[in-house]
């Protein structure tokens, strides 16, 4: 398995709820599962009890972006080092049956957990594999998204580092709603311009007054 794998791990765990918009799919032990994807033989050890221990990360998981997404990288390295320290992995060399021309296995790093519980080796996968990703490419590399009410979390993988949402569908949105707030403003603009024109195109009071004044007067 890649790098790419893991890190996506904690970004598919932070994600699983929309704390803005209310919504939770981490409610049983088959969304659990779903989250292994393909770790299929992993994912068949989850209990009840996961769901509840994998919230607990979830929880934290996100405060990592969050913190990291807000600039304060040192805090963001900070927390997921409590997770790697509470949720250990051991690295192994592996091949699996992926082999070049020559017939040779292509040798990666594997990330192996020997974790009592599918959830507790989930979030050590999912930590580890971010901590490669912030190490690797930079804590500016973890986002959460600013098209609200979204707010998810996602990795930049952006050649020039300027990934703001999580979607397509996000960015879509948020353009959308900024040509419509340019458009509201630029009508506002226009409507006190044309105030401001008709009240110089107005007579003032003090002209009137005067009018009023001088025609006595002139009847004398």
């Amino acid at each position: 398995m890649e790098l790419a794998y893991y890190s996506d791990l904690a970004v598919r765990l932070v994600n699983s709820e929309e704390p803005i918009r209310g919504t939770d799919t981490l409610t049983s032990v088959e969304a659990v599962r779903a989250l292994f994807g393909e770790s299929r033989q992993a994912a068949r050890r989850a209990t009840d009890s996961d769901v509840t221990r994998l919230r607990s990360v979830r929880a934290r998981l996100r405060a990592v972006f969050e913190a990291a997404a807000g600039g304060d990288e040192v805090l963001a390295v900070d927390l997921l080092n409590a997770l790697l320290i509470e949720f250990p992995v051991s690295p192994q060399i592996s091949g699996h049956e992926t082999r070049d021309d020559d017939g040779r296995p292509k040798w990666h790093m594997h990330i192996a957990d020997y974790a009592a519980n599918a959830g507790s080796g989930y979030a050590a996968t999912a930590s580890m594999g971010l901590a490669f990703h912030l190490t690797e490419l930079g804590a500016d590399r973890l986002g959460i998204c600013e098209a609200a009410p979204c707010r998810n979390a996602y990795l930049d993988t952006s050649t020039n580092r300027s990934r703001r949402y999580c979607s397509d569908r996000c960015a879509t949105r948020a353009n959308v709603a900024a040509y419509r707030a340019r458009k509201r403003l630029d009508a506002e603009r226009s409507a006190g311009a044309e105030r401001s024109r008709r009240q110089d195109r107005e007579p003032t009071g003090r002209t009137a007054d005067t009018a009023q004044e001088t025609s006595p007067a002139m009847d004398r």
